[in-house]
């Protein structure tokens, strides 16, 4: 009996050792969102950045002259297209400032929707005087939310409260996590792309915000392609906020809020 009891169990110990080294664990998932900002200024280079792989956001300015045609092209190549809003330190017909009146700061909102079709979202141009200030944060997410859209926090400034206001009511957002090109060399922009893949294997996934320069887009044609090798799922933004389901992440707050 005692002798029975014995084999059966070495079989079966021989068995689990087998299921485990046949059935090895999934890796673990590293997603990866990339806006360009700055957009509407230049048609071949913006074309550039439509031409880019994959779900590439594109952030449009409503004060440059080619805003409209290059969201109508984004929105034909497929990408979504984002109100990239001026505020304060930014200047300009459609700039929110700190002193002025949320009626006019409305006005002016409804006029950069205006001037840029096919938005599913917004995020902040500059702003980092204006990304402090609770009561206009929390009417623009309110008013984001009747339009159905969604907010990304470019974090220009540590003490923004955007992201934080939106989270308040619920409002689709996500924020940044990697500037790509605040060094414009191509060197200095690979490394900051590494840092955005090393981020997104930690955490998860990661958030990173452009710009069409030359060198920028120089390394996006070059390392893009290469992202699904390395076990990188490449998202749009939409997804993104999706995924993080409203969360902050650990440099925006703690334990999922925004700070």
């Amino acid at each position: 009996m005692g002798l029975r009891f014995t084999f059966v169990l070495l079989c079966l110990l021989a068995g689990s050792v087998d299921a485990a080294s046949a059935t090895p664990s999934s890796p673990h998932k590293a997603y990866l969102s990339l806006i360009i900002d700055d957009l509407g200024q230049n048609l071949p280079r913006d074309r550039r950045v439509l031409a880019l792989p994959g779900p590439v956001t594109a952030a449009i300015m409503p004060d440059t002259p080619h805003a409209a045609e290059v969201a109508r092209e984004a929105h034909r190549a497929g990408k979504l297209v984002m109100l990239h809003m001026p505020m304060d330190p930014a200047t300009g017909p459609f700039a929110w400032h700190p002193e002025l009146p949320i009626e006019e700061l409305g006005k002016r909102l409804d006029a950069a929707f205006a001037a840029v079709p096919y938005t599913s979202g917004i995020n902040n141009h500059m702003g980092s005087r204006m990304t402090a200030q609770p009561q206009a944060m929390a009417w623009l997410m309110a008013n984001l939310q009747q339009r159905h859209k969604f907010f990304v926090d470019s974090r220009t400034s540590a003490q923004t409260v955007a992201a934080a206001e939106a989270q308040k009511i619920g409002l689709a957002s996500v924020s940044r996590d990697v500037f790509l090109d605040d060094e414009r060399t191509e060197a200095a922009i690979a490394q900051q792309l590494q840092t955005a893949i090393d981020l997104a294997r930690r955490q998860g996934s990661a958030v990173m915000i452009g710009h069409p320069y030359p060198q920028t887009l120089a390394v996006l044609e070059r390392e893009l392609p290469k992202l699904k090798a390395q076990g990188i799922e490449w998202i749009d933004i939409k997804s993104m906020i999706s995924l993080r389901s409203n969360r902050a992440m650990v440099g925006h707050g703690k334990d999922g809020v925004y700070r």
